[in-house]
């Protein structure tokens, strides 16, 4: 199964609407998962177009942001693996990953594999057996105003990998 995931559109606020590069970073794509800050349910109905969507709600979304596609955190079993999707890295995750220390335990509870957004920042990683996936923010990246980055989560049994895909170097669709 071939997921994409993003995070931190902030559309209509910061860009009127997802970079055309999306649709071709996800032509393929069986699931997509939105890690928040999404600001305008018509970012989830376009990537509905390509896929099912599921999303976290941001910090930064309106409370009234409501929609069967959107809550605080999902956990999907999917392939044999556990993914919990949100939009903040909780602290005790982000202090074992930064620092070292063992404090997943208690948040861990089976998590194969935790989505965040949040920083606009990509990254992939593992901590304590766990993939971590970030994509950055597709239209936001480091709080410059740019396409930026998404990333895909290739699952299969016993297998999970991800990858940041950079909308710069993804051709535009036409439209």
């Amino acid at each position: 199964m071939l997921i994409g995931i993003l995070s931190d559109t902030h559309i209509p606020t910061v860009a009127r609407a997802l970079p055309s590069q999306v649709q071709q970073a996800f032509r393929n794509v069986d699931m997509i998962l939105h890690a928040g800050d999404i600001f305008a349910l018509s970012v989830l109905d376009e990537l509905e177009r390509y896929a099912p969507v599921l999303a976290a709600s941001g910090d930064d979304d309106d409370p009234s942001l409501n929609d069967r596609r959107v809550k605080e955190r999902h956990i999907l079993d999917i392939e044999g693996f556990r993914i919990c999707l949100l939009h903040q890295m909780p602290p005790e995750v982000f202090r074992s990953w930064m620092f070292g220390a063992d404090e997943m335990a208690a948040f861990r509870d089976g998590i194969d594999v935790l989505v965040t957004g949040h920083s606009h920042k990509p990254a992939i990683d593992r901590v304590q057996g766990m993939l971590l996936v970030s994509p950055g923010s597709a239209t936001l990246p480091n709080y410059e105003l740019r396409p930026g980055t998404v990333a895909l989560l290739q699952l299969a049994p016993g297998h999970a990998e991800a990858q940041i895909v950079d909308l710069a170097r993804v051709a535009p669709t036409k439209q």
